[in-house]
């Protein structure tokens, strides 16, 4: 029996990396969390927990396969779990969908000096694309022991916030509700009903996951250590999403409609807060950026070569100049949730891969 050697250093090192890698632009400005879930209500909080729930399986199975089957590339995941052919669709859809999710990364960056520096959006888009692109050149390694520091403090910095929202004005949250049922307050939703929402958010976010946490599962010192790190990620963030989304019911007549919601909670604090969360955002956006943008140049190059290298430079400044040309709450929108029913669907494979994998145990 194989010896499950845990090292506790490398468990939070992957549950930061996890964490980070899901932050993003539409975590960090509170966005993505208005759509998925303060935009149903009190019903937001069903959405967290299937989230949580799918998270601690589909991560925990991404990370643990990737540790006992040792991938030569993290995208072989979906060769594993598909079969040949329509592995290969989800490789190259996902690849796609990646990039993609890196444009909307640009996007954010862009906004949030926009609303609150008034900065044209090109400056912060173009900064994001300079630092994502010189990160992802120094591989893989180094990008999880970076992000994986980052992200932790990022989210308790995210939870301070929504806390801190929530309580000064706790009591607005019933009247806020009221009113977002009975369509008085207009926000932008991401499905349907809470449950729509739920799968088109888990759906992405297993795009995003699976060759990354197949690729990190690689280094793990056992299965058990890893399963450890993506659960604890996943626990994290749903933790994270909630506490964000009462900060934000608390405050929605302010923030619906707004592109950079976390801000405007922000200012309700202090104005000087506001300018230091403007940061954490940049740097929220930027543990996203990163690994997305390692994901695209490594499926078609060796990581490290010069040609990895001049890929990352070309496709980093290609996602700029599309980020820069939508709105960003638009971008979330188009971007993810369609994006969403797709990746979704790949859960039925993972389901039929593990049936098949325990009755031939």
């Amino acid at each position: 029996m194989e010896k499950q050697v845990v090292k506790w250093g490398n468990v939070f090192k992957f549950a930061g990396a996890f964490i980070a890698f899901l932050i993003g632009s539409g975590f960090a400005t509170g966005q993505e969390i208005l759509q998925y879930f303060a935009s149903y209500g009190y019903e937001g909080v069903l959405t967290a927990v299937v989230m949580l729930i799918l998270f601690l399986y589909v991560g925990g199975d991404f990370i643990v396969t990737g540790y006992r089957e040792q991938f030569e590339k993290g995208s072989d995941i979906f060769v594993y779990y598909c079969g040949k052919y329509i592995g290969a669709f989800y490789d190259y859809f996902t690849i796609a969908f990646v990039f993609m999710s890196y444009v909307v990364m640009i996007g954010g960056a862009g906004a949030t000096l926009n609303q609150h520096y008034g900065l044209p959006t090109a400056v912060g888009g173009i900064a994001m694309m300079c630092l994502a692109g010189f990160t992802v050149t120094m591989g893989l390694g180094r990008i999880v022991d970076i992000i994986g520091k980052i992200g932790p403090i990022i989210v308790l910095i995210a939870v301070g916030l929504g806390l801190y929202s929530l309580i000064s004005n706790a009591g607005a949250i019933p009247d806020n509700v009221a009113a977002l049922e009975a369509g008085q307050i207009d926000v932008m939703q991401a499905g349907t009903n809470w449950f729509t929402s739920a799968s088109s958010y888990v759906g992405f976010c297993m795009l995003w996951l699976a060759a990354f946490l197949a690729a990190m599962g690689k280094g793990a010192n056992s299965a058990k250590e890893a399963l450890l790190g993506s659960s604890l990620g996943a626990a994290g963030f749903a933790a994270g999403c909630v506490t964000l989304m009462f900060g934000l019911l608390a405050y929605l007549p302010d923030v619906a409609g707004t592109q950079i919601p976390a801000l405007i909670l922000a200012i309700k604090i202090h104005p000087g807060i506001a300018a230091i969360f403007s940061i954490i955002i940049i740097a929220g956006i930027y543990t996203t950026a990163v690994p997305l943008l390692w994901q695209a140049a490594s499926r078609f190059t060796q990581e490290g070569s010069p040609r990895f290298k001049a890929l990352t430079l070309i496709l980093a400044a290609a996602g700029c100049f599309v980020g820069l040309a939508l709105p960003f709450n638009r971008l979330v929108n188009i971007i993810y949730v369609i994006n969403g029913y797709v990746g979704i669907l790949l859960l039925l494979f993972i389901i039929i891969r593990m049936v098949r994998r325990r009755a031939a145990a």
